[in-house]
């Protein structure tokens, strides 16, 4: 049995040593054994390595050597695919650069409120930490100077390019010194990720731990489609598969409110997500859809991005995208966490142009199947298992989690198993309820306290 090399055996700066005391690390994980000499040593770095891996300390040690902390430009960029991961990279970072005096890392990611971001960067951190969309945003306000960036981080791609985030991650790539070390981390090694890698990396050394997450098994499935029957296909695919949880993909935004139109003559409970929504609606949507709230999302693939649901039953694209780099995204979104995934397209015979660069891109033939159209309205749509309340109170108010379910559990006399996810955001909070009790639930909140204090509760 090989034994663990320790982290002693590594020329870590000692500055770093308190750190990986409070951390409690003394043997290295596989990954940190294969990658970290190699990042120390300054090469760049492509490696398959799963969440839970230890990879986040095999890139934050290499970082955090290269820091100066009494420079006071931004010398390490890591790019995440959402908020959590982001949040849990920069406090992973934080506490292993305990021993560094001085340091400033800032993690900056859409879904927060851009005025304070803007003011955390009038002094410029030397680690910044967030997801490509609200980073690429900052750049193109002057607010975020990429100029000195010593380092740059991918952390699991793979997701990133799932959700859309190719275009924004090469844009910002470019903002930096070539210069600089590169480090991509991926649980999977799809023909995107070879390419990106191709384009930001220089003499990379690959490495790759046993445990390295699959390439997930979706099955694509396309079908005949009429322009003008469209709609009633799509209620037929949903009726015929039903899937727990649906995002249909339009090409054009206007069409996703017309389709959630059909879905709701036809019985199904669906929401539209498009460019034109603003901040809070967009987040209602995300939020109802994560919660089981709503069980079909029709989206754009603009505002798409960046959508972050772990559980996704099937992708249907309402028409073929123009281009095979967008179909690979939106067939991405499904299949995720070690589940089987389903990709249903619909598609017309002005569309067979499209459906051959799919062709090309995949090296197989698509063979094409029918199923008849739904006429009337069907009695058995899937509806949604549960119904959102929302509470205008959230973290400024002190509000958390466990105080919404006791107000629940407590004064409205809920079992726990009815509640499902609860959202707390800054100054409102979503709690997903069982839609049978939902009513019940909203009447007692509203007659109620929670956390001794009584707030304006809502269904939506």
């Amino acid at each position: 049995m090989t034994t663990p090399s320790p982290f002693a055996s590594l020329a870590l700066d000692s500055a770093l040593l308190p750190g990986l005391d409070a951390l409690g690390y003394i043997a290295m994980t596989p990954i940190q054994a294969q990658a970290l000499p190699h990042i120390l040593a300054g090469h760049d770095l492509i490696a398959q390595a799963p969440t839970g891996s230890g990879k986040t300390a095999a890139f934050g040690l290499g970082l955090l050597q290269k820091i100066d902390a009494s420079a006071g430009q931004t010398q390490a960029l890591v790019l995440c695919p959402t908020r959590e991961l982001a949040d849990q990279v920069g406090k992973h970072l934080r506490r292993l650069a305990t021993g560094i005096p001085n340091l400033k890392l800032s993690v900056l990611c859409g879904g927060i409120a851009l005025g304070p971001q803007l003011a955390s960067l009038a002094h410029a951190p030397q680690v910044v930490v967030g997801t490509p969309g609200r980073l690429l945003e900052l750049v193109q306000k002057g607010a975020l100077d990429l100029r000195g960036v010593r380092v740059l981080v991918l952390d699991e791609a793979d997701r990133m390019l799932d959700m859309g985030f190719d275009e924004d991650i090469r844009t910002l790539v470019k903002r930096t010194p070539r210069d600089r070390q590169s480090l991509l981390f991926s649980a999977t090694f799809p023909e995107a990720i070879r390419a990106l890698g191709n384009a930001m990396l220089n003499d990379a050394v690959e490495v790759s731990v046993d445990g390295g997450a699959q390439p997930a098994s979706i099955a694509e499935r396309f079908f005949e489609a009429e322009p003008g029957r469209r709609a009633p296909l799509l209620a037929a695919l949903l009726l015929q598969f039903r899937p727990a949880s649906t995002v249909v993909f339009c090409n054009m935004r206007r069409d996703t409110e017309e389709v959630v139109g059909s879905l709701a003559h036809y019985g199904f409970s669906a929401l539209a997500l498009h460019g034109d929504m603003d901040q809070r609606d967009r987040e209602e949507v995300l939020v109802r859809f994560a919660n089981r709230s709503c069980n079909v999302l029709v989206a754009s693939d603009v505002a798409a991005r960046g959508l972050d649901v772990e559980d996704i039953g099937a992708v249907v694209n309402y028409e073929l995208p123009t281009d095979a780099d967008t179909y690979l995204h939106r067939v991405g979104r499904t299949g995720r966490a070690g589940r089987d995934g389903l990709a249903l397209s619909l598609v017309a015979p002005a569309e067979l142009g499209r459906a051959r660069l799919v062709e090309e891109r995949q090296g197989r033939p698509i063979r094409y199947e029918r199923i008849a159209p739904v006429e009337g309205k069907p009695a058995n749509a899937a509806q949604a298992t549960m119904l959102t309340l929302r509470i205008d109170a959230g973290r400024t108010d002190k509000l958390r989690p466990g105080d919404i379910v006791g107000a629940l559990t407590g004064d409205a006399g809920l079992a726990k198993e009815l509640i499902g996810k609860i959202d707390v955001y800054a100054t409102r909070s979503y709690v997903a309820i069982a839609r049978s009790h939902a009513r019940h639930a909203l009447e007692r909140l509203r007659a109620g306290k929670i956390k001794g204090r009584k707030f304006r509760v809502s269904a939506i």
